[in-house]
């Protein structure tokens, strides 16, 4: 593979630092300067919205942005900028946090305790696990608190605020070095677990309530950290893959080559990729050749030639943050660059390249790809691969779309207040079959109708009737 295709993150304003002017109004300058000279999607977006759309954006954005008076205000106000381009694979990160920290929930904790111990509800409130932590969540008007009880030395400290918009609860979460991360995705999974975002997920300690089978899996495929196949039925395997990030691909691989023989003497295949928000194509590399019917057209991307983009080249060839693999095609990749003008680079004069394998299994007959709208970027990548397969349907909602911009650099404003992500490839698609803010749709939609929980189920059930 081509290194351009296999990646796929307060204060008060106006103080000088390193000869820098640090007000948002200069934060912003240097983001959008950042931004244009070495986004590979920059120039795509005001092709097709237009210079005059553009200006107009940042004439609105830059009175508001005139008025920030804090780090948080100002870096929700540079990602409403960036969102003028797409959703993903973009943002800018908080590197300072001007959230008081250390705050303090007054609770009475034995008195607490036993009101939980004695609720008949199953709701937020209760006490929670959270890998090293015993949490309460307490109700606070419509809203909730989430506050530590064990450890001891931390008693009290608030670790989280799960707040009512809408119908839904935004959380607000604190890690150890107290920066903030905000979601929308909060969800009570069945009675006994709370999922507050990727990686974040609360298991009921008290009071603990009998759950369903169906309910109790989905909680398991929902928290998991790493991948895992298990036997449904005689006919029916159901493989779970929360993540395709590099780091997971030799559990991914442990997997299937622990399962091969399973997966190739058994009728179908569930494939769960719900909330898998991508990585590397690397991932999936040993995954497409059990699913494979025919030859498959995969498009190639381009990389946007900058001086700051080739040093992140340079950089990702030397660090030992990459593995071995990841520095010796950097280093290759490097060097052709080196030679190279500005401007998009390709390392292959053909916009679509073929996978051809000679083998193709009689078994798995047929695969259901489950994804939802948080499946994205590798993700995504894989999917567009996986669905020219004869084998295979995809069962859920539209996927994120979050693919055309990728292989995502990070800078670090200088203030040293935030970080700018930003894509460096763009793909070999563009124009004529975007992915961005559109996303890839499901042969079976599955609606509200039927609850998650119920999804792998009803894959079941499909995949069952199917005749090949």
């Amino acid at each position: 593979m081509r290194l351009i295709t296999f990646i796929v993150v307060a204060v008060a304003f106006s103080y000088p630092a390193n000869g820098q002017t640090c007000s948002c109004e200069a934060s912003f300058e240097w983001v959008k300067r950042t931004f244009e000279e070495n986004d590979a999607g920059f120039q795509y977006i005001i092709d097709k919205k237009g210079q005059g759309a553009y200006s107009i954006h940042n004439q609105i954005m830059l009175e508001q942005i005139k008025s920030a008076k804090t780090s948080t205000e100002c870096a929700e106000l540079l990602n409403e900028w960036l969102k003028f381009f797409r959703s993903g694979h973009i943002g800018i990160a908080l590197l300072s946090n001007d959230t008081p920290a250390n705050e303090i929930w007054q609770v009475d904790i034995p008195q607490f305790e036993k009101y939980i111990s004695e609720k008949e509800e199953a709701d937020y409130e209760g006490l929670w696990k959270l890998g090293e932590y015993k949490i309460g969540i307490q109700k606070d008007g419509s809203n909730y608190i989430g506050f530590i009880i064990e450890p001891k030395v931390l008693t009290g400290q608030v670790k989280f605020r799960l707040e009512r918009d809408g119908d839904n609860l935004k959380s607000f979460f604190y890690v150890r070095d107290r920066p903030l991360i905000e979601s929308n995705e909060s969800e009570l999974i069945g009675k006994n677990h709370l999922y507050i975002t990727n990686g974040i997920t609360l298991t009921r300690l008290s009071p603990h309530f009998t759950e369903d089978q169906l309910t109790e899996e989905y909680a398991r495929s929902k928290t998991a950290e790493n991948p895992y196949l298990e036997t449904l039925n005689s006919n029916t395997l159901y493989l779970r893959i929360p993540s395709f990030e590099y780091d997971e691909k030799r559990a991914i691989d442990k997997v299937i080559a622990s399962n091969r023989k399973k997966i190739l003497k058994t009728e179908n295949l569930i494939i769960d990729l719900r909330d898998n928000d991508g990585g590397t194509d690397y991932s999936y590399e040993k995954l497409l050749p059990l699913i494979y019917t025919n030859p498959i057209q995969i498009a190639g991307s381009e990389f946007l030639s900058t001086p700051l983009n080739r040093q992140w080249i340079s950089d990702m060839a030397t660090s030992r943050e990459y593995n071995f693999l990841i520095r010796k095609m950097a280093k290759k990749e490097y060097k052709k660059l080196q030679g190279m003008p500005g401007g998009f680079f390709s390392d292959s004069n053909d916009t679509l390249t073929t996978y051809r394998l000679k083998t193709v299994h009689q078994y798995p007959k047929n695969v259901g790809i489950i994804v939802n709208n948080e499946s994205a970027s590798a993700t995504e990548a894989f999917l567009l691969a996986a669905k020219q397969s004869k084998k295979v349907k995809l069962f859920g909602t539209t996927t994120s779309g979050c693919l055309d911009i990728a292989n995502m650099n990070y800078v670090v404003s200088p203030c040293k207040e935030f970080e700018l992500g930003y894509g460096t490839t763009r793909s070999l698609r563009l124009p004529n079959m975007p992915i961005d803010e559109i996303g890839i749709p499901p042969d079976y939609y599955l609606d509200n109708t039927i609850p998650q929980h119920k999804w792998v189920e009803f894959v079941n059930n499909i995949l069952n009737q199917m005749k090949n």
